[in-house]
């Protein structure tokens, strides 16, 4: 007798259906097949323990369980619940009706309770394009799943209600999870502009960047403010469209962060900031289950790298590709997989080892030499990648304190609120651009995007052939003026890119190496 139920693995962000065979022969023994690592293995225990915790016997016959397709290796504990089904439907001690039309996943307790598994969005969008009617989750995990339209997701926490789900459907109502009716009010998180004391060029630098998803740096001596204004960052940024939260959903969902009991999709955008020690493995991703890394987690968001130079050299030049084609493909001995990569690098350094190049008080005691040692720290092609590059001043006493000259005080700073309102709105604009598209910022363009959102008429071709000549830029840097020009036009809220915008775009490279130093 063979009894068949369906479960699945994901592989990268994408999920797989795995089938379920049990089959019940003469003989002994339990015998699970299929490439299942130790996680996997060990099931059977946990599945024998919670059938009889629940007072069900064991069949005294051979029992297979193949978990198909025997290719492809299979990892962690979500399968114990669909295995411990299909033992009871062979055995013929439950009758489980329509448990073909369903996915299954849980891990087992020994005394039947269903324990969060990873990866169920994934699954849940897997299930719902290959048909299956619904979906058996724990429901600590569901809550995900139930944002896919067209599924049906239960959210069980024990093995009896699973049962109960696939045996009494149309009284299981109480056990449906369904998608929130409406989002909750968006409360963006970190620090607000207001606190900055001065710094426009920054502030603005910053605007910029959360308009178009530009990578950025900032540069300047210790205490200047470039951790703060980076900690502001995501007070600015608007909140993820619906699509978005679903592709940086999988990637968490996956990693075992996904949401939980009370929560839907995620809102915020992420803001990673690894420390300069973090392995490559942790930044990239690996490792023996191919876990996403921190240029994964943080897609859709911010990575930010405080001191980027104390980054090692090979950690940020495996930044590179990933920065050109926001995704990254891990390949290893026993595996390949794919996970998107699509953020905003955001990074902050001192000028040289003591840290007060260029301060106008002339602190600084390094040599051209240690300078210039320091600053190749970060290579030129990783550089060429970085759209803004802000200098920061330090703040004099009287900037500090929020003094006008003994005239009394400066006028408040302006609120993260109204950067916000700003960003939005050209946010609004980029969403209307690229409808349709898996773009959704300028900074994304392609090739074939920048010709078509980024003519120049004959006055502004005229004006970036002498920024070009002037400051030797390369090809790289020249699309990524065009794009920062047309995220400034957004902002102006005009149609086209004017001369304006292409010298404000330029002025953010001016802290490339050599003019640094010069």
């Amino acid at each position: 007798m063979l009894n068949k139920s369906y479960c699945a693995t994901c592989i990268g962000v994408e999920a797989v259906v795995v089938t379920v065979e049990v089959d019940l022969s003469i003989g002994i023994g339990i015998h699970l097949v299929g490439l299942p690592d130790s996680a996997v293995r060990e099931s059977l225990l946990r599945v024998i323990t919670a059938l009889t915790s629940y007072g069900f016997h064991i069949p005294g016959r051979k029992i297979v369980v193949n978990l198909a397709p025997a290719d492809i290796r299979k990892e962690g504990s979500a399968y114990d619940l669909a295995i411990a089904l299909g033992v009871l439907a062979v055995s013929e001690q439950v009758s489980l009706v329509d448990c073909d039309k369903f996915l299954i996943m849980g891990e087992l307790a020994l005394d039947g309770r269903v324990r969060a598994v990873n990866g169920v969005l994934p699954v849940a969008l897997k299930a719902r394009d290959e048909g299956f009617g619904g979906c058996i989750f724990p429901a600590e995990s569901a809550r995900e799943a139930a944002e896919v339209d067209g599924l049906a997701v239960y959210g069980v926490s024990s093995l009896a209600e699973a049962i109960e789900v696939l045996t009494h459907r149309e009284q299981c109502e109480h056990l449906r999870v369904r998608r929130q009716a409406g989002r909750p009010a968006f409360r963006p998180s970190g620090n607000d502009f207001r606190q900055v004391r001065g710094q426009p060029l920054a502030k603005r630098g910053m605007e910029i960047a959360a308009a178009g998803g530009h990578n950025l740096i900032l540069v300047g001596a210790p205490g200047s403010g470039k951790s703060l204004m980076a900690s502001c960052l995501p007070s600015i940024l608007p909140p993820m469209t619906r699509e978005e939260a679903i592709e940086t959903g999988k990637i968490y969902s996956v990693a075992g962060r996904g949401a939980r009991v009370s929560e839907g999709l995620m809102q915020e955008r992420p803001f990673r900031a690894p420390h300069h020690s973090a392995s490559l493995v942790s930044l990239i991703g690996g490792g023996q289950n191919a876990a996403p890394g921190e240029i994964s987690l943080a897609h859709n968001g911010v990575l930010y790298c405080d001191e980027i130079a104390q980054f090692s050299r090979s950690l940020l030049d495996s930044l590179r590709q990933p920065l050109e084609d926001g995704r990254v493909t891990i390949s290893r001995a026993k595996y390949k997989v794919d996970y998107p990569a699509h953020f905003m690098l955001v990074a902050s350094m001192n000028p040289c080892p003591c840290g007060y190049y260029g301060d106008e008080a002339g602190r600084c005691t390094c040599t051209r030499g240690a300078v210039e040692s320091y600053l190749s720290r970060i290579s030129g092609p990783m550089m060429d990648r970085i759209d803004l590059q802000i200098w920061i001043k330090s703040l004099t006493a009287v900037e500090l304190l929020g003094l006008s000259g003994g005239e009394g005080p400066l006028p408040p700073e302006e609120s993260s609120a109204v950067i916000a309102a700003r960003v939005a709105r050209a946010r609004a604009v980029q969403a209307e651009r690229f409808a349709g598209t898996d773009i959704y910022t300028n900074a994304a363009m392609g090739a074939r995007q920048i010709e078509q959102y980024c003519q120049l008429s004959d006055e502004c071709r005229r004006t970036l052939e002498k920024i070009l000549d002037r400051m030797g830029l390369s090809a790289r840097a020249y699309t990524r003026i065009l794009k920062v020009a047309r995220t400034i036009a957004d902002l102006a809220g005009e149609p086209e890119i004017l001369p304006a915008h292409l010298l404000e775009a330029a002025g953010f490279r001016f802290l490339d190496r050599r003019k640094l130093i010069d």
